[in-house]
């Protein structure tokens, strides 16, 4: 039985982590910490686990991480993993960070988003953890950079289109929205019920920092760089995510054929759903799971292609992934622990 660590298990990622492993059948958590929380049960922070969890959180120390864990998953904020992550490694342990740290492999667009980098040697050999597309790396990697959560649902249904030729990369522009969820657990005035609930609105406008890890991955596959238009949104309501994506598509371009470029790019893929033109999903399609929907409409009007993408932002945009990594690192199946069947209302 693999044994699991996560460190930071209070916050939303930490606690989805909690909650998808206590069902996984080759993987058990062993150890969970916690600055907030130190001695109190887990239950006690999330009492829907009560009876199903029986961990209590502790300091982090790095003797009990080597000793207790196979696999270590960072459910951190940005800049905390990058101090922890080269003593645990150096241990011998595979990681899965859930922060930007190890996201990118150029130190200086990590430093322009986010902060001063301090262990820049292991962003070359860190692996980008969309589990889709780069399956193959990431079966070879000890420390996996799991996606963020709009990445994700942008990245997801491009990609196949970048590599098919079928749009052209630098018209993208990607209209997202995000469950409150998003925003961590941590009080925020945003995230505050009277200013989210019955409220809609747009935030870091062309500013937000998932925009160059959105950028540095479709220049990976469009083989030159490429900027794109990004502007994410805040939903009222919990988890869920849907983005909106428009593209100038090639004159040459179907509907058949942009169907059939999913479809055939997803074909193995179990957590990856293609829809037909025009039937468009929603997030309360995939609520809970680690599925990716995905619709499209080409717009014979325009030339433009639009797509829409679900997901779960807290499952397939951050937890349900990183455990996907873990499966694909660790040799099993890639669908272990997440098998449960969505809701269908």
């Amino acid at each position: 039985m693999l044994k699991a660590a996560i460190i930071g298990a209070t916050g939303y990622t930490g606690a989805e982590l909690v909650r998808i492993l206590a069902s996984h059948p080759n993987a058990t958590v062993e150890l969970i910490t916690s600055r907030q929380y130190q001695g109190v049960a887990f239950s006690d922070i999330y009492p829907a686990l009560s009876g199903l969890i029986n961990l209590t959180c502790e300091e982090y120390r790095l003797d009990r991480i080597i000793e207790s864990a196979d696999v270590v998953f960072m459910a951190l904020p940005h800049h905390l993993p990058m101090g922890l992550v080269p003593d645990i490694l150096k241990a011998g342990k595979k990681i899965i960070d859930l922060s930007a740290d190890f996201r990118f492999k150029d130190k200086s667009v990590y430093e322009a988003a986010y902060q001063a980098h301090s262990a820049p040697d292991l962003l070359e050999s860190a692996v980008y953890g969309l589990s889709e597309v780069y399956k193959e790396e990431i079966a070879c990697a000890d420390l996996v950079g799991n996606p963020g959560c709009y990445p994700t649902s942008i990245l997801l249904p491009l990609i196949p289109l970048v590599r098919a030729g079928f749009i052209v990369p630098e018209t993208v522009i990607a209209d997202s929205k995000s469950g409150v969820s998003g925003a961590g657990r941590s009080l925020s005035m945003r995230a505050h019920f009277c200013e989210a609930n019955e409220a809609f609105n747009a935030y870091k406008v062309a500013n937000h920092r998932h925009s160059p890890e959105i950028e540095q991955i479709i220049s990976r596959e469009a083989g030159y760089d490429v900027n794109i238009t990004f502007v994410p949104h805040l939903l009222p309501i919990s988890r869920g995510m849907l983005s909106t994506i428009y593209s100038a598509a090639k004159d040459s371009v179907t509907s058949f054929g942009v169907f059939e470029c999913l479809s055939d790019f997803y074909k193995d893929k179990p957590f990856v759903r293609i829809r037909k033109e025009g039937d468009i999903p929603d997030v309360a399609h995939v609520r809970g799971t680690n599925f990716c929907d995905i619709g499209f409409k080409l717009d014979s009007r325009t030339g433009r292609l639009i797509i829409v993408s679900v997901i779960d932002n807290l499952v397939k945009g951050a937890s349900g992934q990183a455990v996907q990594n873990m499966n694909i690192m660790c040799g099993f199946d890639e669908t272990e622990g997440m098998r449960g069947i969505p809701y269908p209302i």
